[in-house]
């Protein structure tokens, strides 16, 4: 695999992660459980879709943002499956938010550092905005869990199910290698140890139970996803694929 094609490659899941889970967000827009928090999860839904578009625009290669967002398949999508994800109830959507963007947070926090000097300028944009996103997050899981007995039960639950697509998170195939040889991308397995010692940490103050399953659910650098993003997507692209000359 060429140098180019590996940077697309590795651009695309980055974009498609944000992308997806902005989305998602989105669904909860003037549906939030107080004004304040229906409010935040619109703004972090914007970041993301903000950082989606500097990504996408950035991967290029003759197509527009739009074009990459708007006219490809489930296959061709990368993000992490865990973006993918049904919001459920509020718990469940704080806890798939904490995870990511623990993850967010170390990725972009290596890729400052990144031999790109686009993907480096962008990483120290994206990550001032995922700090906040990350203090707001973990806040609701620590009051969620550490709260009362159905707020402790209802995020308990959600980690008991989202637990398994954590393993996705650091899967990589040979763009992620060729990246990181060339100094551009981030070392995964570094970016674990990290992750799961803050996670981890985190969890434990909301005292909230690990599940001790190792299996985990992976595919998505393959175009495997679960059925959820195909509805999705459906949504998403509806207008643009339905009137393709539409200018907005």
């Amino acid at each position: 695999m060429e140098t180019d094609q590996a940077l697309f490659n590795y651009l695309l899941r980055l974009a498609d992660s944000s992308l997806i889970l902005s989305q998602r967000l989105a669904e909860w827009c003037g549906h939030g459980p107080i004004l304040e928090e229906d409010i935040a999860l619109t703004n972090v839904s914007l970041d993301l879709l903000g950082h989606a578009t500097a990504l996408l625009t950035y991967a290029g290669k003759g197509k527009s943002a739009d074009d990459l967002a708007f006219l490809r398949s489930e296959r061709e999508y990368r993000n992490i499956l865990l973006a993918e994800q049904p919001n459920g109830d509020f718990a469940c959507t704080m806890l798939r938010q904490f995870l990511t963007d623990s993850w967010h947070y170390y990725l972009y926090a290596s890729l400052q550092k990144s031999k790109d000097e686009t993907l480096a300028a962008i990483s120290v944009k994206f990550l001032k905005e995922i700090t906040y996103h990350l203090r707001h997050s973990s806040g609701w899981v620590l009051r969620l869990g550490d709260g009362t007995a159905e707020s402790h039960l209802r995020i308990q639950n959600a980690l008991d199910e989202l637990w398994s697509f954590t393993g996705d998170l650091f899967d990589s195939d040979s763009a992620d290698e060729l990246m990181l040889a060339a100094g551009i991308g981030a070392d995964l397995n570094e970016i674990r140890k990290q992750w799961t010692a803050h996670v981890s940490e985190l969890l434990n103050k909301a005292t909230l139970k690990i599940p001790e399953s190792s299996f985990m659910q992976k595919g998505s650098l393959q175009g495997r996803h679960t059925e959820y993003l195909g509805y999705l997507l459906a949504e998403m692209q509806y207008l643009p694929r339905t009137y393709r000359d539409a200018k907005w």
